[in-house]
């Protein structure tokens, strides 16, 4: 099987690999495949599992990353992302990195030719097969279960100002497994928004993301009252990891359908 990431590089399987890690949701996979011992940087924002990426050197955030940190770690392989990781900084990593791995699942399913392809760069292809038997196991529970029905949501991931996500994005795709959608907001793929009273016509109810912006119970009562519309708090680490996180993230979507929100 060829090792192709997502801008289409072909990468060579190297057990001895020293491994820095700028996306938070392939730092835990990483992990769980074993590999810990061969990270040698992460994120501040890489937090779990946790007893385990304390000993790992950190290496700035994934949009401010310290380069000459991961310079002086001398790794064979960086690992980045599309949506996470600012493209200059790509840049300049690959002129000294000899591996820059591209990331960027855009679906559920898409977890599953990630596992591969870290399987197989890092050699713990046994770990990563195991881990997609699992994943199809889950997927298969999730088509299974009662569905509501279909249903617009709106789902916040920051304010000041206010911003949601499109269609074209993992979580919305994660959301969709349920029969929910977004509403279009425009071209972005996180756009900024403005509360309206046709747009809050449209909506069954709205979704605060408890990540990247910290949303608490106190947004939920404030925004019920403005908008009149059913608000509800979301776990951002269930719907928006991707990797090994995936696996309670398809059943955390079986509870959101299950709920009765919509």
């Amino acid at each position: 099987m060829l090792l192709t990431d997502a801008l289409g590089t072909t990468h060579l399987p190297d057990p001895h690999a020293r491994i820095v890690s700028l996306v938070p949701s392939i730092t835990e996979m990483l992990c769980d495949f074993g590999l810990a011992p061969q990270i040698v940087g992460r994120t501040g924002f890489c937090i779990h599992p946790r007893d385990t990426v304390q000993a790992i050197a950190k290496v700035g955030g994934t949009k401010d990353v310290n380069v000459d940190k991961i310079r002086k770690l001398a790794p064979t392989h960086v690992i980045v992302n599309i949506d996470e990781n600012e493209k200059p900084t790509a840049d300049l990593l690959a002129e000294f990195v000899p591996h820059l791995v591209v990331t960027h699942p855009m679906a559920p399913r898409d977890n599953l030719g990630l596992a591969r392809l870290l399987g197989g760069i890092f050699c713990v292809e046994p770990a990563a097969q195991q881990w997609c038997a699992r994943f199809e196991e889950a997927y298969a529970r999730l088509q299974a279960a009662p569905r509501g029905r279909p249903a617009t949501v709106l789902y916040c991931i920051w304010k000041d100002p206010w911003m949601s996500i499109s269609a074209d994005t993992y979580i919305a795709r994660m959301l969709a497994e349920i029969g929910w959608t977004t509403p279009v907001l425009g071209s972005a793929r996180y756009p900024a928004f403005t509360w309206s009273e046709s747009l809050v016509a449209g909506l069954d109810c709205v979704l605060l993301s408890t990540e990247p912006y910290r949303f608490q119970e106190a947004h939920v009562d404030a925004l019920e009252q403005q908008i009149g519309k059913p608000v509800y708090l979301v776990d951002g680490e269930m719907l928006s990891w991707y990797g090994t996180r995936s696996l309670a993230g398809l059943g955390y979507l079986r509870e959101l359908a299950g709920k009765g929100w919509v």
